[in-house]
Formats: C-alpha cells, sequence, structure tokens
C-alpha cells in the first residue's frame, strides 16, 4: 500500500497538469495553516495582526473542537473571530482523511459536508481554495479539485512561477524543524526578483510545537523576512484571484 501511495503521489505530481500562468506584478507570499489547531489562530492570530497581513485557514469541521495529534483543534468562535479579521477560509476534507483513502464520490461528499459546515457557521460563507490532507494528492482528486476550487495547494517545495498545476500548487513548510533546512532569505529574495509567488503551510504555533508545528518566533522571522525582499504578503486565494494571467473557474 505504501507503495502504490508513493507511485500515485509522484503521477500527480507529474501527470494531468491544468497550467496556470503564474505571474504576479511583485513577487507575492501567502501564510496557510492547515486542519487547524487553536493555536494557529490564539497564538499566530496575533502575530499577523502585528504585520498587518492575512493568512489562509484550512478547515476541517470535522476536526472542531477535538484533538489532533493529542492539539485541542479550533473552535468555532475561533474561526468566526478569524473570518470577522479578513483571514481566508479554505477547504480541507472534512475528516481530515486523506484523498487515498477516497474514491471520488468519497472525495465530493466529504467536500460537501466540510462545504455546509463551514457555510452554517459563516453566513453562507464559500470556500475557494483547497489544501490536500497530509499533502496527499492523486490524479483523481485533482480532477474533483480543479472542478470545486480555484486551485488546490500541496507540498511540494518551490516558488510558483510561470506555468504552474492549478490544482497542486507548490509550498513552503513552516515547521520548526525544518525552517533551518530553508535558505529563506534567498528563497524570498528569488521570489521578488522573478515575481513568483511562495506559500506557505504550518500547523499549531507555540513555544512547544509538535513536529509539524513552529515557534511563535519563527513565525514573526519568515513574515519579516518576506517584508524584508519586498513581497506581497496575501491569502491563498486573494494572491492567486489578482495574479495576472489565472484563470477563471
Amino acid at each position: 500500500m505504501q507503495l502504490i501511495d508513493q507511485m500515485r503521489r509522484r503521477a500527480a505530481c507529474h501527470l494531468d497538469r491544468d497550467p496556470v500562468r503564474i505571474a504576479p506584478g511583485r513577487g507575492v507570499f501567502s501564510v496557510s495553516f492547515d486542519d487547524f489547531p487553536e493555536t494557529a489562530w490564539t497564538e499566530a492570530g496575533q502575530i499577523l495582526a502585528d504585520h498587518g497581513v492575512r493568512a489562509t485557514y484550512y478547515v476541517c469541521g470535522g476536526l472542531e473542537g477535538g484533538t489532533n495529534l493529542d492539539l485541542p483543534q479550533f473552535r468555532t468562535a475561533h474561526l468566526e473571530a478569524l473570518a470577522a479579521a479578513g483571514h481566508e477560509v479554505g477547504c480541507h476534507t472534512f475528516g481530515h482523511t486523506s484523498v487515498l483513502r477516497l474514491d471520488p464520490a468519497g472525495l465530493e461528499a466529504s467536500l460537501d459536508a466540510n462545504a455546509r459546515w463551514v457555510g452554517e457557521r459563516l453566513g453562507g460563507y464559500r470556500m475557494t481554495t483547497f489544501a490536500y490532507p497530509f499533502g496527499d494528492a492523486s490524479m483523481t482528486a485533482k480532477r474533483v479539485v480543479r472542478r470545486r476550487f480555484a486551485l488546490g495547494r500541496g507540498v511540494r517545495e518551490g516558488v510558483n512561477r510561470g506555468p504552474e498545476d492549478r490544482a497542486l500548487v507548490k509550498s513552503i513548510g513552516l515547521e520548526s524543524r525544518r525552517l533551518p533546512g530553508y535558505d529563506l532569505e534567498s528563497l524570498m529574495a528569488d521570489t521578488g526578483s522573478t515575481s513568483g509567488w511562495l506559500t506557505a503551510y504550518g500547523h499549531d504555533v507555540s513555544d512547544r510545537p509538535t513536529p509539524y508545528g513552529c515557534r511563535p518566533e519563527d513565525l514573526d522571522r519568515v513574515l519579516r523576512l518576506a517584508r524584508a525582499a519586498g513581497l506581497e504578503i496575501r491569502p491563498v486565494g486573494e494572491a492567486f484571484a489578482a495574479m495576472s494571467g489565472a484563470i477563471n473557474v
């Protein structure tokens, strides 16, 4: 099963692409949080506000008020607060299920459930971008995603520029354990000098993060570096919609 999953992920990266030209007028940086643990709002929300920027929160309605990786997950009050502050609410699968474990009908049902759940709590809010739980993508899932959303965000590393797969946009991880492996200054400078689009994804934000989270100072540093490189910081959906060459769906 593990080998088959690896092959499906690899095929999704290289086959059945839906190219769209990524060509912003200036370099752009987008921050997103997946699932999302409550600290992605209670801790990260203030850091974002201090920098005057907005992010994207990819929501699993089925995790609300529960735990994931032994961490308390968001509550509806957090969701309402971040939406009121102008942050984007994006879609995960309802129960945080990998698309590799769902056939097309099951994926559609999960997305429908998440859309209803969010819409009921945010006055009919419609999510326009999707992020793959665990970073798992498949060719069949991409077909569903590109029909229902403006884009799908994956976890394959790199700067988005020129022709990119609309259903599997690149992104870097914000994990504290991973950040030292990036030359962030060069990555931000490259994004700015080539008018690219760099997206990043995180999870929990705390002084003692999980292997998938980051410390508050790490998030603050990333945002400072993006500003220093002259990048415009916008939520994922807003950034994509504003780019020259981005297609309508």
